[in-house]
């Protein structure tokens, strides 16, 4: 699976927004194509942050808007090819974390033992959740992942991978009643 060719075209031509409402256009067709881009939340905070409420209609666009920009119009129009699930293969979640956002890829082994990408997710902190600890922010991404990738996984194998080794030590954690209430948290 891959964007249709017509809107890789659009997205290459587009301009560069001047106001909300433009700004907005460009992230609800880079939204909709969301899957298909790795940290897509991520790399869209600086455009998502000038459609607040407290921002002008007018923007200012600035060099990490540009980046953004960019970015997303490179990942839109060269991302990778998503392979359709097997709901008789394993499954493999991998998940992610930074200070502006979390994510997941879903992914399931190819012919060549060879990991494909079959969706991937991602949003941006909320300014609370900005202020977890590192390991609040890594379980934080593995529940968000593991419901919203519910209707690929549910009741079936699957590897959950993630870079933060000190989650292995959750289960003998006392102290913290947020990060045992989401291990046990019954999907």
């Amino acid at each position: 699976m891959k964007p249709l060719e017509t809107k890789v075209e659009a997205i290459s031509n587009w301009p560069t927004p001047t106001s909300k409402k433009k700004v907005r256009a460009f992230l609800g067709l880079a939204g909709y194509y969301r899957k298909f881009i790795p940290k897509s939340s991520e790399l869209a905070v600086p455009l998502s942050d000038l459609t607040r409420k407290k921002e002008p209609d007018n923007v200012k666009w600035t060099a990490a808007c540009q980046q953004a920009f960019d970015a997303l119009k490179s990942a839109l129009t060269s991302g990778p090819v998503l392979i359709a699930p097997n709901y008789d293969c394993e499954f493999t979640v991998f998940t992610d974390v930074s200070n502006a956002g979390i994510g997941a890829v879903l992914c399931q082994q190819g012919e060549k033992d060879d990991l494909h990408p079959i969706t991937f997710i991602s949003k941006k902190l909320l300014p609370r959740e900005r202020h977890f600890s590192t390991i609040e922010k890594e379980c934080l991404a593995i529940v968000w992942a593991l419901q919203k990738l519910k209707p690929h996984i549910w009741g079936r194998t699957f590897i959950l991978r993630t870079d933060h080794s000190p989650l292995l030590w959750l289960r003998t954690m006392k102290n913290n009643s947020k990060l045992m209430r989401w291990a046990q948290l019954k999907m």
